[in-house]
């Protein structure tokens, strides 16, 4: 017998060394991101490039299974900085008046299109000139401006109301299809016969839900409704699609549109505004002061009030790295605002370490709904805006800083 030693044999799990290894890559790539939001002057927003950039190709996946139209809303994220890119997988914007519709049109120059409550006669001038697809409120409204539209080259539509809410109670502010809603044309309102010119039909009643509420809008929509739908060229379903969100049926969506487009023969169009930038952003903030009173409470230098209104309007509770749920983690800490606004509190948050005066938190999710929201109340000002790219590296897309804020007012 040989007296040759031999080397034991280990056996390698391939799927649990490459799960290590990725999850290795991503601490570190984390780690580096970190060090680089929190070296950026205080309050700034953040938008992640590589995030934006992985929604987006969610979006076209979307569009060219199902044959559908995505346009960015733009009252939820309108840093045209980043149209070039956004043009590149969507189809175009949607507005909610002139303002948003000159953005779109100089900004990303593709399908421009817009909805309001009411136009303006000298709006409606100009808007006739810039936008693909201009929808109406009311017949009212369809009537009065229609001397400007029939002689111009755009496809004019009416929003209906199917009166079929799927909010949840606490979004009851977000719900169209709320009793006394003033949004949408009511099946008991509606013409028996489609208005001459009008060449589609808008609704919009989802806010943050998934594929299951819109089919079951559409199935009330096209009860009501479908009677109209040969005459049409096209239907907008709104927006309040959570595309990107982990959990959402990408798939019952796309068989959706293409259930749409092979009965009725119509383009069918989208406008999501989350699902364009959902989770591709980020709010950084400093802690100016601890002070005491029943519990510690960090002063920041932003603001519920100013810097992210919808944690108020909502309300709801940002998400916030390495912060937890109060009382979870050693360290509960009541996280506030520098302004006098009794109120500008963002919420109660417990954390593994003591928070310290000078420390950086970084708020996530916050591309969508904070800078298009944001305002100057109490001599706030608003925070920079700097573009994450995805190589790692930073671009100082806009500064408003007090020295801004100072001249702003004289």
């Amino acid at each position: 017998m040989s007296n040759e030693k031999i080397m034991p044999a280990y056996v390698v799990n391939s799927e649990k060394a490459e799960a290590k290894l990725q999850a290795l890559q991503e601490r570190t790539k984390l780690a580096k991101q970190e060090a680089v939001l929190k070296a950026l002057p205080t309050p700034c927003y953040v938008v992640d490039e590589a995030r934006l950039i992985k929604n987006l190709e969610l979006l076209r996946h979307v569009q060219q299974e199902s044959g559908c139209h995505i346009l960015l809303a733009q009252k939820c994220f309108s840093m045209f900085r980043l149209y070039p890119l956004m043009g590149e997988y969507l189809a175009g914007t949607t507005a909610s008046g002139i303002f948003e519709a000159r953005l779109g049109h100089e900004e990303m120059g593709k399908e421009n299109h817009v909805f309001a409550p009411a136009f303006r006669t000298e709006d409606m001038r100009e808007l006739v000139q810039i936008c693909d697809h201009i929808v109406f409120n009311s017949i009212a409204q369809l009537e009065k401006h229609r001397e400007l539209w029939q002689n111009a080259n755009t496809s004019v539509g009416i929003r209906i109301n199917p009166e079929c809410s799927t909010q949840e109670s606490e979004h009851a502010i977000y719900d169209p299809c709320a009793v006394g809603s003033r949004l949408g044309v009511t099946l008991a309102n509606f013409p028996e016969e489609l208005p001459a010119g009008v060449e589609g039909l808008h609704f919009h009643t989802l806010c943050e839900q998934n594929s299951d509420d819109l089919l079951t809008t559409f199935k009330a929509f096209e009860a009501k409704f479908g009677k109209f739908f040969g005459q049409l060229k096209w239907l907008n379903l709104g927006g309040g699609h959570h595309i990107t969100r982990a959990d959402y049926d990408v798939q019952a969506l796309i068989g959706l549109v293409k259930y749409i487009r092979s009965t009725y023969g119509v383009e069918v169009y989208l406008e999501p505004g989350e699902a364009v930038a959902l989770n591709a952003g980020y709010l950084v903030t400093e802690v100016l002061d601890i002070v005491h009173n029943g519990m510690d409470i960090l002063i920041l230098d932003a603001s519920a009030a100013c810097h992210m209104p919808d944690v108020l309007e909502m309300p709801y509770r940002p998400p916030l790295r390495y912060g937890y749920e109060a009382n979870e983690k050693a360290h509960t800490y009541r996280l506030s605002s520098m302004t006098c606004l009794a109120g500008d509190v963002i919420g109660d948050y417990s954390f593994e370490h003591s928070v310290n005066v000078g420390d950086k938190l970084i708020f996530e999710d916050m591309a969508i709904y904070s800078m298009v929201k944001n305002n100057t109340f109490n001599g706030m000002p608003l925070p920079d805006i700097v573009l994450l790219k995805k190589d790692g590296s930073t671009e100082l897309v806009r500064r408003f800083g007090y020295e801004d804020f100072k001249g702003r007012l004289s």
